[in-house]
């Protein structure tokens, strides 16, 4: 088996493993998941969960003969996303979160930054973020469309070093293993090739490994962004022993860069500054040296026009030090520039935290 390392994971559970007979929710394949992510937990690392099983889970309470329409579709999502989030809650002994996503969601800066927040407030908080598709009002038009993509996503916004998607098979074939039994297991990809999108198959092809084609395409989003990807068994529960052994017993698709390296590409090269804020000595020492997000009462100016989650140049004694994404707009850092983080609630009237930037969406310049 590869071995593999990982401090903040996001698992992608499908809903055959939610909902196994399609009507209602089971622990049948759940237990050993569960036990993966408290002992996970128990180690220090962290775990966002994005689980299907909503539509599935609520079926069996709104009976049709029919092929469902999109509102009784929405009308089981409805219903059956709490039973899901019940039937997860039930395995644990400290909070479960839910958080329901459109495409929509993720596209927009300022709901991402927001999502993005809340996140790791969550996880800050000790708390296990559930992730699903918000399928009691989605349309095509906003739908991530399936829970393979929406982990990828997830991984991004979360800012994980892994995602783990839970299949029905043990990987990557080179072949698929429900037609040709001699198939062999691709334990390791290092690089997302077109030769790997063929094994995954499509219209006129006959090597499709099956369920493979949204697995590759969030693989190869997680890998350009510095994410590694296991595709695993999640209905065999050593599956389970051998990752907290941190061996991975399906195909592991290697990040095409370090996280690090492809965030700190992504701040320093691809987002343009749209404003400035200056800081003070103390302000610099503390980014410069501690470590440390950026305070308002560090600012001694804000210059240009930025909206939350946009890309601001960190500038002392003339000279830009970093680039930042600023979680207030620059009307609302000028209004609290100079002031204490206590003061922010009542000079807003509503706070995102203690910082205007915070470290993790940070990049130092020297």
């Amino acid at each position: 088996m590869t071995e593999f390392q990982w401090q903040r994971a996001v698992i992608k559970i499908g809903s055959a493993l939610i909902a196994p007979d399609g009507q209602r929710c089971s622990a049948r394949y759940l237990l050993a998941i569960a036990k993966f992510i408290t002992e996970s937990r128990q180690q220090g690392k962290e775990v966002v969960l994005v689980s299907s099983g909503s539509v599935a889970a609520g079926r069996s309470q709104i009976p049709v003969t029919h092929q469902p329409t999109i509102a009784e579709k929405q009308a089981m999502a409805a219903i059956g996303q709490s039973q899901m989030m019940a039937n997860w809650a039930r395995f644990f002994d400290f909070p479960c979160a839910q958080i329901l996503l459109t495409y929509d969601d993720l596209r927009d800066r300022t709901r991402y930054v927001n999502i993005k927040n809340t996140l790791r407030e969550l996880l800050q908080h000790q708390a296990l973020p559930i992730v699903n598709e918000n399928d009691s009002v989605a349309v095509n038009e906003i739908k991530v469309g399936d829970n393979d993509n929406l982990g990828a996503y997830t991984a991004l916004v979360a800012q994980a070093d892994t995602l783990i998607v839970c299949s029905d098979i043990d990987g990557l074939y080179d072949a698929d293993p429900r037609k040709h039994p001699e198939a062999q297991l691709i334990p390791e990809v290092a690089q997302i090739s077109p030769e790997i999108h063929a094994l995954a198959g499509g219209a006129g092809t006959s090597v499709g490994t099956g369920g493979m084609v949204t697995k590759l395409q969030a693989a190869e989003k997680c890998a350009q962004s510095g994410i590694q990807t296991l595709i695993v068994n999640g209905r065999d529960s050593k599956t389970f022993d051998a990752l907290l052994q941190g061996r991975c017993p399906g195909t592991l698709f290697r990040a095409a860069a370090s996280q690090e390296k492809a965030r700190s590409q992504w701040l320093r090269h691809t987002l343009s500054a749209k404003g400035s804020v200056d800081i003070d000595d103390g302000a610099s020492n503390a980014l410069l040296h501690n470590g440390a997000s950026l305070l308002p009462s560090g600012i001694t100016a804000v210059t240009g026009q930025f909206s939350p989650g946009e890309a601001v140049n960190v500038q002392h004694q003339g000279q830009v030090i970093a680039k930042g994404l600023a979680l207030y707009s620059a009307e609302e850092m000028k209004l609290i520039a100079g002031c204490n983080s206590q003061q922010i609630q009542s000079l807003l009237g509503f706070t995102l935290g203690e910082a205007v930037i915070h470290r993790d969406d940070l990049i130092l310049y020297r």
